[in-house]
């Protein structure tokens, strides 16, 4: 038998029971600020102006959206994710924060179109087959800034891991790539933005373990320079 839900039934992040109410707990504003989106918050401000457009791509359940709330940035924020089980939690917690529901919505990276002042796409490319392809999307859409956070360092590895941190009884695997900094710094910069490399202040420019297997998150930040 063919059934059409293949990429949902394969989807890891709509597998984790403890993800969900994590990120229902992060809407909520039970748990402190994840580090990262206090540090992209603070790279972001500098490049922001009141009433600019922020497309976070990959948003989880979108509490980004307090960071930028808890620091008087008023920017419009739409946040995208491809699990439709995130983007719900988001949809029912965080108008009352002042996000209307219709701002978040289930949306692949590869299906994104459009324009926006500011993208912000946090822990996601190193997760996917590799991240050419939804890059160029997002550089495409950015008329300002972009920032990332992902594992990179000197050097490409790829790698397909089985998830252990998943519902019990499912199977699944999941991408943990590591790209080369400088190969991504020049990919963006050929495509009209001055990018520069920025240490995570979370794991203090080191490897950090995530699902049992290390991680170099680091930043870039990119503003468009024609």
């Amino acid at each position: 038998m063919i059934r059409r839900d293949g990429w949902l039934s394969h989807c890891i992040w709509e597998h984790s029971a403890s993800v969900r109410e994590l990120y229902r707990r992060r809407c909520r504003k039970e748990v402190e600020e994840m580090t990262a989106h206090a540090q992209a918050a603070e790279l972001l401000a500098p490049m922001a102006n009141a009433g600019d457009t922020l497309l976070d791509a990959g948003c989880g359940s979108g509490y980004f959206y307090h960071s930028i709330a808890s620091r008087n940035m008023r920017l419009d924020y739409f946040g995208v994710d491809a699990a439709p089980s995130l983007i719900r939690i988001g949809q029912e917690e965080l108008p009352a924060y002042g996000l209307p529901a219709e701002r978040l919505d289930v949306v692949r990276l590869e299906d994104l179109e459009g324009a926006v002042d500011h993208v912000i796409c946090i822990n996601v490319l190193s997760n996917i087959d590799n991240y050419h392809k939804a890059l160029e999307r997002l550089l495409k859409m950015a008329r300002k800034s972009l920032i990332l956070r992902e594992s990179l360092k000197d050097g490409v590895e790829y790698h397909w891991v089985k998830d252990r941190y998943l519902d019990a009884g499912v199977d699944l695997g999941v991408h943990v790539n590591h790209y080369d900094l400088n190969d991504m710094l020049s990919f963006i910069s050929d495509r009209g933005f001055c990018a520069r490399p920025v240490i995570d202040r979370h794991s203090g420019g080191g490897p950090e373990l995530v699902i049992d297997q290390q991680h170099f998150w680091t930043f870039v930040v990119a503003e468009r320079a024609n």
